[in-house]
Formats: C-alpha cells, structure tokens, sequence
C-alpha cells in the first residue's frame, strides 16, 4: 500500500518540489496551504505522515500539531524559517518528531521522512501477511475484508503478528493483553487463538497464520 505524506505548505512552488521528489522515492502526497483545513482532513484519511509548516494562513502550525496529537498518533514534521531554539523545544514539545529549518533540500527532507517513517512505522500500524492492523481505531483486515475483531482479540494478533516466528508461551501473551493483572486461566487464551483462527479462516480458508506449538504455546506464521 503507498504512504501517503500530507504537505502542508502554502508556498505552492515549494509544495510542488517537495510532492516531486517524493514521488521520485515511492510516496504519495497531498499539498493543502490553509491551516483551517488540516485537522479534518487527517481525522478523514490517516496519511502515513504530515510536513508541517509552521507558518500557514488561517492557523499556526504549532496550533495544529497540537491537536492532531489529541486524536493522532501519526508522524510530524515540522518545517519553518524560525530558527529560534524556544520554538525548536516548543515544537517538539508539542508533540513534533523533528524539525526541519528552510532553507532546506528536498532530498534532506525525503531523507527526513524515510528516517521518521522507520523510527515510527510500528506507531502507526502493522501489515503483514496480507494483514492489516491499525491500533488506534482497533481496525483489522485480511486481504482487504474486514475482522471484526475484540479488543482482547486485536492485542493477542498484534503482538504475535509483530514478532513473525517467536514462539510466545500462554502466560507471556496473558501478560501483554490483560495489563491490570486480572486473574484469568490460562487456557483462555487458546479459547480467543480459536476464535481469531475462525475468524481469519472466514476470509481465507487456506489461511493459517496462527501456529500452535505443542507443549509451548503459539507463533505468528506469515509463509508456510
């Protein structure tokens, strides 16, 4: 799937260089220039990360990176001509992860944008095997069909889908999806494995993603 990086730049000429040499590495994009526009439309659509201005018409850059980080955990950048150190620490403060000063190269800002990407990619979701995870709205597909999925269950796939072959025993995965400790049998998580096989088989029959190991508990398995 293309990531897709919103640029948010009111200097049309300079959006237009950037969405090139974007391109030229493999991503997509999007330019807007009105800063009253951002917030909905990254509500809307999720881009795989956002480059922000900080000075924009209609609403600082600064206003809006607050804010998406009320809702979003999708990765920043901010880009300005202030080099003033108080907005370099505010800037990342308000939740920002870098800053880019103008004047810049645009290959400095790809190159920017695949480190942030790396550094934060398992923030933003996990796709594997076909299989598509995004935590903060809990959603799941296979193959572009949709899992309805708990919120037990979603954690218990996650993590054996973010770790492809380790072997994870009962009591590790009980750790990593009940975080207040509750009491539960062990074998409750073979009931939700079961589940989740039933519901991935639903959608590809052939599909076995999740593997029990006998004697130890189960793995993630992408590829026979």
């Amino acid at each position: 799937m293309e990531q897709v990086i919103l640029i948010v730049e009111d200097e049309e000429r300079l959006a237009g260089l950037l969405r090139d040499y974007l391109a030229q590495a493999g991503f997509g994009s999007h330019c807007m220039t009105d800063g009253r526009e951002v917030v909905g439309w990254v509500r809307e659509r999720q881009p795989s990360l956002i480059l922000l201005d900080l000075m924009l018409p209609g609403r600082d850059g600064m206003e809006i990176c607050k804010e998406i980080r009320s809702f979003s955990t999708v990765p920043i950048i901010m880009v300005t001509a202030r080099i003033e150190e108080i907005d370099r620490l505010l800037g990342l403060e308000l939740g920002a992860d870098d800053y880019i000063c103008k004047p810049y190269s645009p290959r400095e800002v790809v190159a920017r944008v695949k480190a942030v990407l790396r550094r934060t990619d398992g923030r933003q979701g996990l796709r594997a095997a076909g299989l598509c995870l995004a935590e903060e709205t809990l959603g799941a597909t296979l193959n572009g069909q949709e899992l309805s999925l708990t919120a037990v269950e979603f954690k218990l796939l996650q993590h054996l889908a973010a770790h492809p072959g380790r072997i994870f025993s009962r009591d590790q995965l009980m750790e990593r999806i009940y975080a207040d400790q509750r009491i539960v049998c062990d074998r409750t998580i073979d009931s939700h494995i079961k589940k989740l096989r039933k519901k991935i088989q639903t959608i590809a029959p052939e599909t076995d993603l999740i593997r029990s190991v006998y004697g130890v508990g189960y793995k993630f398995e992408p590829s026979d």
